[in-house]
This record gives C-alpha cells, structure tokens and sequence, in this order.
C-alpha cells in the first residue's frame, strides 16, 4: 500500500503470515448459513463484509486460494488455515471474513444468506448461559492458554 493510501479497516490471519487493508469502508455485512460456508469456517455461519476488488490491499503475505465452485474462490492463510476471503469470480466485490478484521466489532451482520441449510441450534445460541474464561480456568490453565496469535494490528 502507498504512503499516500490509508486504510479505513485491517486485519489478518491468526498467525500473522497474511495481512490485508481495507481501503474503503466495507459494506453489505452479512452471515451465510450454506454448507459450504459451513465447511469452509468449520462452523455454523460464515460472517462476511466486503469492498471492491481495488479497495483490498495485501500488506503481508498473500492468500491461499480454493475455488470452493465454479463461481468463487476463497482466501485463506496457508499457514494457520484462517479463512479471509469470499469472491464470485466476476464480480468487482471481494468480502472479508469479519473475524479476521483487526477490529470486528465495527462490523455488524445486515443480512442471512443460505439459510435452507440454518441449523437448528443456531436459533437458541444466544440464549444458552455464559461463562467468563477467568471463572473456570486456574491461574495456571490460564497462563498456558495465553495467545500465540498475531496481534490485531501490524
């Protein structure tokens, strides 16, 4: 990224081998419930928000890439296996994942999509009783779960 060029938003892998910029201020915030989204997070949803292709800048590392269909390919780190990127191959729109952003919590889901393949537990998780890790973890469980993750931030 030039000098001149500032980013509204960054963020990266878990281990740091692969960062990126965002140079616009990522829009159309969403979550997709489909099955591959699914498999590709290894989780219930996959939450996205995006720019145009040109507002996306890698400052670190470059992406792995699997082409998922014949429509898109996702980005994700080779190393650690972080997922980053979702894109339909002809369009100018690539999304992010919203976890992978240094600051997620500026970004807030407008919109389900694939949500034929909801699961269930989905509706109620919001409900279910939480618990801080400090309350159930000793002091020294605790010292051994410190992050080995790159910070949130370059």
């Amino acid at each position: 990224m030039e000098p001149s060029e500032s980013a509204i938003l960054a963020g990266g892998c878990q281990c740091g081998a692969v960062r990126y910029a965002l140079r616009a201020e990522p829009t159309h915030a969403s979550i997709c419930h489909c099955r591959m989204c699914q498999k590709a997070f290894g989780n219930y949803f996959a939450p996205f928000t995006g720019v145009a292709r040109k507002d996306l800048v890698w400052t670190k590392g470059r992406p792995g890439i699997f082409r998922s269909s014949e429509a898109v390919e996702r980005g994700f780190c080779r190393d650690c296996g972080t997922p980053l990127t979702y894109s339909y191959l002809e369009n100018d729109r690539i999304s992010v994942s919203i976890g992978s952003l240094d600051e997620p919590g500026r970004v807030t889901p407008e919109f389900q999509y694939g949500i034929e393949s909801r699961i269930a537990a989905f509706e109620h998780l919001h409900s279910l009783p939480g618990q801080r890790t400090e309350d159930y973890a000793s002091p020294e469980e605790l010292e051994k779960m410190a992050s080995r993750q790159h910070p949130d931030h370059d």
